[in-house]
């Protein structure tokens, strides 16, 4: 028996009940709501696997439900399907701006319907069954990488610090310094990697809350050149290679916090200083244009092969045995996702053993203006 539930929101009787009987008799589990508020109750409580909901509705409408239904998290990922009687191209386009996955024109036929819902429910097995795939692959990667990501700053610290504690006073100060130092740099790398570690879960929960990520759109970061100015030197100061930088800056006002976007370009950054040997230049150019602030940095390290750029991916690691550098690269994929969240992108371009060039493009922020 087919246990699949589908629901059904409309508050007219005759088409509501058309539906469940035409359902009904292709096995689906089926049960009908006549209003919104109805609808959304139904929806909590039974969690179906398909909803199929009229758009024009007295109290709360079609839009409203599917909006209510994607901001709350255990109903975010139900398959929506909107009927409507209205063919206009911007009807269509706020429902899938809202989330829909499809629509019935009325008048359907009994086919069109099952065709539709049919459709709606294998594409979504699909995705779930994509999703487990790719949470079976990163647990795989957890269980190896990360565990040892951890160990690598923590074993660092704790033996400098147990030689601190027991031969304090057999060490002369410079050891003493030395070794501070080193309990210092092992705990950033600790902090960076939970911080990122965190900020990669926080991204992943917030694909389904649109309020949220509308939200966050809404940030900004105003003189973005400047940031990058002060940021670039920083960086390029503590790691013993403020001559190796070449800076050609415009600067704008962009839809993204200054703490996000510290994100991106701190993780950008580190990387072509990490894996690009001292003396050699890494160059940070930005452009503007009517829709996006466009930045490039690019490094002459020693690259990627075109493999291990499609396997870019959250704590995927390339040549561990070969290069003393270690990195989860779960750093790139949470300024993809930063990227990406905020209405922007991020992609790489490497050549083995010339180089990588990471550009990232991000949207204006409302009424921000471009200078040189």
């Amino acid at each position: 028996m087919n246990t699949t539930k589908v629901l059904v929101i409309d508050d007219e009787v005759s088409i509501r009940e058309t539906i469940v009987i035409v359902l009904k008799k292709h096995s689906y589990a089926t049960f009908s709501a006549s209003n919104g508020v109805e609808g959304l109750e139904q929806a909590r409580k039974q969690l179906p696997d398909l909803i199929v909901c009229d758009i024009r509705m007295e109290l709360v409408d079609g839009y409203q439900v599917l909006t209510a239904i994607r901001n709350d998290p255990t109903t975010a990922s139900i398959p929506f399907i909107l009927i409507t009687a209205e063919q206009s191209k911007a009807g269509m386009r706020q429902g899938m701006d809202l989330g829909a996955d499809d629509f019935l024109l009325k008048p359907f036929s009994s086919s069109e319907l099952v065709s539709a819902v049919k459709a709606r429910l294998q594409k979504h097995e699909a995705l779930v069954q994509q999703a487990e795939t790719k949470l079976e692959h990163l647990r795989d990667q957890l269980s190896t990488a990360l565990p040892h990501e951890l160990r690598t700053p923590l074993n660092g610290i704790l033996g400098y610090s147990d030689i601190l504690r027991k031969q304090f006073s057999e060490l002369e100060p410079i050891e003493v310094s030395q070794m501070a130092e080193r309990i210092y740099k092992n705990g950033k790398r600790l902090n960076r990697l939970v911080e990122n570690f965190l900020i990669y879960a926080q991204i992943e929960i917030l694909k389904m809350d649109y309020l949220k990520i509308e939200s966050l759109r809404k940030s900004s970061t105003t003189d973005v050149g400047r940031m990058i100015d002060i940021l670039a030197r920083q960086r390029a100061y503590e790691s013993n290679r403020s001559t190796d930088l070449t800076l050609g800056l415009h600067t704008a006002d962009i839809a993204i916090s200054a703490d996000y976007f510290s994100k991106i370009f701190e993780e950008l950054f580190d990387n072509a200083l990490r894996y690009s040997r001292k003396g050699t230049v890494v160059e940070i150019h930005t452009e503007v244009d009517r829709q996006a602030f466009h930045m490039k940095i690019r490094d002459a390290g020693r690259g990627m092969t075109s493999e291990q750029l499609h396997s870019v991916g959250a704590y995927m690691q390339f040549d561990r045995k070969m290069y003393e550098q270690q990195g989860s690269g779960l750093g790139l994929t949470v300024a993809k996702r930063l990227a990406e969240i905020h209405g922007g992108s991020l992609t790489v371009q490497s050549e083995y053993g010339k180089g990588t060039t990471t550009i990232v493009a991000l949207p204006l922020s409302h009424g921000g203006e471009a200078t040189a």
